[in-house]
């Protein structure tokens, strides 16, 4: 017999009410078990009552490890997994970085809650034996790893031809290893996830890229909680978990993005802040993989309306120029030779 789903189990204790076990979906990386199991402990404690446990599984992202991500494309790299097993009714939710998360969701799925941000800035890592404490002080001809073609195009923009790049992949201890040993001089990766994977990984950050340099990924540094549409008693568990003024953001950062009909690995960046509690602030950028093109715009809106600045802001870019810059991408990754940093000559 079809299990009952726990909107139905609730009708009879209530909603919020669940009793039995709610299965949460993981990724199976460290960093994902680590924010998975954040999630599981923060709801344990707000709902005693229910027991959370845990499914790991692959992604199409994790299991292609050796190809440049805008080679595979990002039409649910990191969730398609997750996503089928909610859809199947084998979990109830899912723990996904927001960033890895498109803006057009599965049909009967919904974005439940996004959790406070951890600091959604770009990080830069140097070799331990360089005498160098930000990417300013590398010389000439330094090899830089990075999967983002958001960082390496305002990386290119902003210090023109000065470094090399090249497509680095793995889990962040894979990254680390292969930059200890000399495979690279410097990589950038996000300040949230060395945070979230304690102190030891934090202090391994030489510098942090100020908004100038690099904005940083839509939906960067919070943690986006995925459920079925219909099941209304495990929205009322994740209540717990959503932090308005994180969700605020993301959401402007979301319709940014969606308006731009982009998605996480074309090069579109976000900055995006709460003034006053009631002023929302987003500044979005659009670049050219060389660096060469590169369109900002900012505005600033009522905060209770989120999805109005992030598509306001949007057509600012297209004004300024972005939509040429991105149909010419978008071309490129239709193409069998794809532009990323895998494919740049590390001379």
């Amino acid at each position: 017999m079809k299990p009952l789903s726990y909107a139905e189990k609730a009708f009879a204790v209530g909603v919020g009410g669940v009793s039995g076990t709610v299965c949460i979906g993981s990724r199976d990386s460290q960093l994902a078990l680590v924010q998975t199991h954040w999630v599981q402990g923060e709801l344990q404690r707000a709902h005693p009552e229910t027991q959370f446990s845990v499914l790991e599984m692959k992604t199409q992202g994790d299991k292609i490890l050796d190809v440049p991500l805008a080679k595979i494309g990002d039409k649910g790299l990191f969730t398609k997994e997750l996503e089928a097993a909610m859809l199947d009714r084998r979990t109830d939710l899912a723990v996904h970085s927001l960033k890895d998360l498109p803006t057009i969701l599965p049909e009967g799925l919904i974005l439940g809650a996004i959790t406070e941000r951890e600091d959604p800035r770009d990080a830069v890592i140097i070799r331990q034996d360089l005498e160098a404490a930000n990417l300013e002080q590398l010389p000439d001809g330094a090899l830089v790893g990075t999967s983002s073609l958001r960082r390496l195009a305002q990386l290119k923009h902003h210090y023109g031809d000065r470094f090399r790049f090249k497509d680095i992949r793995g889990n962040l201890n894979t990254r680390l290893r292969k930059l200890d040993e000399g495979q690279y001089d410097a990589i950038v990766l996000a300040v949230a996830g060395l945070k979230r994977l304690g102190s030891e990984m934090a202090s391994r950050i030489s510098d942090i890229l100020p908004p100038e340099i690099s904005l940083h990924a839509v939906g960067q540094g919070a943690l986006g909680i995925e459920c079925r549409s219909g099941d209304e008693a495990i929205l009322a568990l994740l209540t717990s978990l959503n932090h308005p003024p994180t969700a605020l953001r993301c959401r402007a950062e979301r319709a940014m993005l969606r308006a731009l009909e982009g998605g996480c690995q074309v090069p579109i960046g976000v900055y995006s802040e709460i003034k006053d509690d009631t002023t929302l602030s987003l500044q979005g950028v659009v670049a050219s993989l060389d660096g060469q093109q590169l369109v900002r715009a900012h505005r600033s809106g009522p905060a209770d309306d989120p999805e109005a600045l992030g598509s306001a802001v949007a057509d600012d870019l297209k004004a300024a120029g972005a939509q040429q810059i991105l149909e010419a991408i978008f071309k490129l990754a239709r193409s069998p030779e794809v532009i990323a940093p895998g494919a740049l000559p590390a001379q």
